[in-house]
């Protein structure tokens, strides 16, 4: 991280981005040109090796996939279910091979066969569909339907009730609250944050409120790249209003006049909700200067990623909103110390910030008496389609996980005999283990697994633990952002055993691979490099017998 590129790029603020621009770019030809490289690290003083180094990193930016006229979801669950192979076939009949990308993930985790095309995504499981799609004659067949009900009470799910109600519950959220109250409200309500790591939002939100400076930012990582999540994209596409509102008192609690919403380029959908909601809230007079008479000045900036996993992690995502490489910072400093533009910064992801939609219209402690002493409040849990009824559900914390997979999946259409919850990072939880735990994070901490996102992809059971395990660090090697040596290099040689032992015979050494996911957990500078570990451990021990025969 150069901080001098940091103040570099915030010259210009966030009307003319940088990151904005290398992405607009791209998207004629999938590549910028070297001249335009050049013309940008000119304005930006910042060198043509550093605008060069951040286009040749994100998916939809890069060399490589110039060219590339659709991409095909390459996710866990579109890997599970075995829908892909074929669509690839099938799609070759309307493109050449070489036009073919991939991407990783769609966010059609409940239906599969997923691809995007021509800036939106499908899911067409047989010709005649891929057909209508590419020839135009598809009218609406990339909306999907899941799912969206709960199990329990209903905060995140609950129906919008229009923008007077909005408009009500904002003007006295401003009017009525001092930003320190708000704090307290949130503190008070014991909201952790939903993304995975479960940090107490309240103290985000004040530690940032304290740090020195006028200036400070609120981001929405809206970059969910979890493959079998996809709770974010319906809280963005069903309920934007809450998130918005989310954003509004977070940046009226911290200080802040402008929030970023950093959305993944998977979810073209997504962002078009969210400019539409936007452009609502302007026409209802509820963004600019003095908003509602309260002398609070706010207005948003979307971002559209271009496709890198590792920007679930706040400080390269911070990074990448710069137009930098999103490489993982070192902290200290925090982001609420040392952020966006070098200013202090509060990141959450989009569950969290619509959780305060509620929060502040029925208070903290009402909130704290929901869920779990530890966990308090509801959690999105994505089920795949392997279940019988997938679908994005809101479960009170402490919910067990059999009536989640019973009373809102309504079981499985076969064979289960592990689950992965909680994105590539998350713990693999085999079946005989999911009567010990609830949905809150110390069930799943104590038992040796890991929440996180609450995404649910279910491994059937003649699927080969050992080639999932292959894709895994297959995943985690692409998507590394390399700074560290352990998560560079360790992510890419466990491919590679995994990779010849299935393919060459070659037997692992249990003590060197076992020597090779300790050097990740201590080494790696993230948790992605020191996250992935986890879900191996778990399928090294509840899977031996099966796995033996590659391992010496």
């Amino acid at each position: 991280m150069s901080k001098n590129l940091s103040h570099l790029s915030g010259r210009k603020g966030l009307k003319y981005n940088l990151f904005d621009e290398l992405g607009q770019l791209a998207i004629e030809t999938g590549t910028p040109r070297t001249e335009d490289l050049q013309r940008l690290a000119d304005e930006f003083m910042i060198g043509l090796a550093n605008t060069y180094g951040s286009a040749t990193f994100y998916d939809f930016t890069k060399p490589e996939n110039q060219g590339k006229k659709v991409y095909v979801c390459n996710g866990s669950v579109c890997l599970c279910a075995g829908t892909q192979d074929k669509l690839v076939e099938d799609l070759k009949q309307h493109f050449q091979e070489d036009e073919i990308g991939e991407m990783c993930c769609l966010g059609r985790c409940h239906e599969n066969a997923a691809f995007y095309y021509n800036g939106k995504n499908y899911s067409a499981a047989t010709p005649e569909l891929i057909s209508k799609v590419i020839n135009g004659s598809a009218n609406g067949s990339n909306e999907d339907n899941y799912n969206s009900t709960a199990l329990g009470p209903a905060l995140l799910t609950a129906p919008f009730e229009g923008m007077q109600t909005f408009k009500e519950a904002l003007q006295s959220a401003l009017a009525n609250n001092s930003p320190e109250q708000i704090i307290a409200n949130i503190k008070a309500s014991g909201l952790r944050g939903r993304g995975g790591a479960g940090f107490p939002m309240g103290m985000k939100f004040e530690f940032c409120r304290n740090a020195d400076g006028n200036t400070k930012f609120i981001i929405c990582n809206a970059d969910e790249g979890d493959p079998g999540a996809y709770s974010d994209r319906y809280l963005l596409e069903q309920r934007p209003h809450s998130v918005l509102f989310g954003m509004m008192i977070g940046a009226f609690a911290i200080g802040a006049e402008w929030g970023v919403l950093y959305i993944r380029a998977e979810y073209p959908e997504s962002v078009e909700v969210i400019e539409r909601t936007i452009e609502e809230l302007e026409q209802h007079h509820l963004l600019g200067d003095n908003i509602l008479g309260t002398g609070f000045n706010f207005r948003f900036k979307i971002i559209k990623a271009q496709g890198a996993y590792i920007c679930g992690e706040e400080t390269a995502l911070i990074n990448s909103i710069e137009g930098q490489r999103p490489e993982v910072r070192v902290r200290p400093p925090y982001p609420a110390q040392y952020g966006l533009f070098g200013k202090p910064t509060v990141v959450n992801n989009v569950e969290t910030l619509a959780s305060l939609y509620w929060i502040m219209q029925n208070g903290g402690e009402a909130y704290a008496r929901i869920g779990t002493q530890k966990s308090p409040g509801t959690k999105l849990v994505c089920l795949d389609s392997r279940f019988r009824n997938p679908g994005c559900y809101e479960v009170e914390m402490g919910t067990p996980l059999r009536d989640v997979i019973e009373k809102c999946g309504h079981g499985w259409k076969v064979s289960v005999k592990a689950l992965h919850i909680g994105g590539p990072l998350g713990g693999l939880v085999p079946i005989h283990k999911v009567d010990d735990l609830t949905i809150d994070f110390e069930s799943f901490a104590s038992a040796g697994f890991l929440l996180g996102h609450a995404s649910v992809v279910c491994i059937p059971g003649d699927f080969p633990m050992v080639k999932y395990l292959e894709h895994l660090f297959q995943f985690a090697a692409h998507e590394s952002c390399g700074k560290c040596f352990p998560c560079r290099l360790g992510t890419k040689r466990a491919e590679e055993m995994l990779s010849k032992a299935q393919l060459e015979g070659y037997k692992i050494d249990r003590v060197l691979f076992d020597d090779l996911l300790h050097t990740l957990t201590i080494g790696s500078l993230c948790a992605h490099g020191g996250g992935i570990p986890l879900p191996v451990r778990n399928a090294l021990e509840y899977f031996e017998a099966e796995l033996k025969e590659y391992f010496i």
